[in-house]
């Protein structure tokens, strides 16, 4: 897990990020475990923003770090997945085991869980997660660089033949989902169907069986440090909704 050595540093992103002014919950000290996972060509550092809120909220949290363009997802995914569940199982937490996840990390949860049980799992929220696929893969997977840059599990993200998200069964857990409708690339998302995040468009993010959906305004790349997002994510974990029972 990687921790954060210096907290004002923190403190001054996060109220840049608007994430000190979330109106956090009074119940302290709750114990659960959250992993933490990327998404691909990402490291747990794009999540250390979560991982330091959702600490301070009393969660005990494992940001797994994982070779995301090195192997397949169906390589991944007990890699990444395991990894988490043994930083949860050493660190003293409650029994109940959360993910976060972004992007490309909440496919590698599905992936696992189609294999796997844990009767520990509690909830998931997905934040922009290519769940129908992404029309940005079949259509830019040909353009030099590409591998290089997604590696062997950026092909099966599209919509096409090889697509895990369309082969995956729906979740037996409970999940919801998060998805940006605002984009930093123009190049992406001129082949997506709007709105869209610049990577997945919104309609893509959704899933039979979702307990909730929310769309933020947002863009892929930074959804998960904003702090609405946090403050959403954080009452899905405690409440089973984005919205408080109060």
């Amino acid at each position: 897990m990687n921790h954060i050595k210096n907290p004002s540093v923190v403190l001054s992103i996060l109220a840049l990020c608007g994430c000190v002014s979330c109106d956090r919950p009074t119940t302290m000290g709750l114990g659960e475990c959250v992993v933490l996972l990327h998404g691909l060509n990402r490291s747990s550092l794009s999540m250390e923003i979560m991982d330091y809120e959702l600490t301070e909220r009393g969660f005990v949290v494992a940001n797994i770090d994982y070779p995301s363009t090195d192997f397949t997802i169906e390589e991944l995914a007990p890699m990444a997945v395991e990894s988490g569940l043994k930083q949860c199982a050493s660190n003293g937490s409650a029994p109940t085991v959360h993910f976060v996840t972004h992007s490309m990390g909440g496919i590698i949860v599905r992936q696992y869980f189609a294999n796997n049980e844990l009767d520990s799992l509690g909830r998931v929220v997905m934040l922009a997660p290519p769940n129908q696929g992404s029309n940005a893969v079949d259509v830019l997977q040909n353009v030099p660089g590409f591998e290089w840059l997604n590696g062997p599990a950026g092909f099966q993200l599209g919509k096409g033949e090889e697509s895990v998200p369309l082969s995956l069964p729906a979740p037996d857990f409970e999940f919801a989902v998060i998805a940006g409708n605002r984009t930093i690339d123009p190049v992406t998302s001129a082949v997506l169907e709007n709105p869209d995040d610049g990577k997945v468009s919104v309609s893509d993010t959704k899933l039979d069986g979702m307990s909730d959906f929310r769309v933020v305004g947002a863009s892929h790349t930074f959804i998960m440090q904003k702090g609405d997002v946090i403050q959403l994510v954080d009452n899905f974990l405690r409440y089973g909704s984005f919205d408080r029972p109060y």
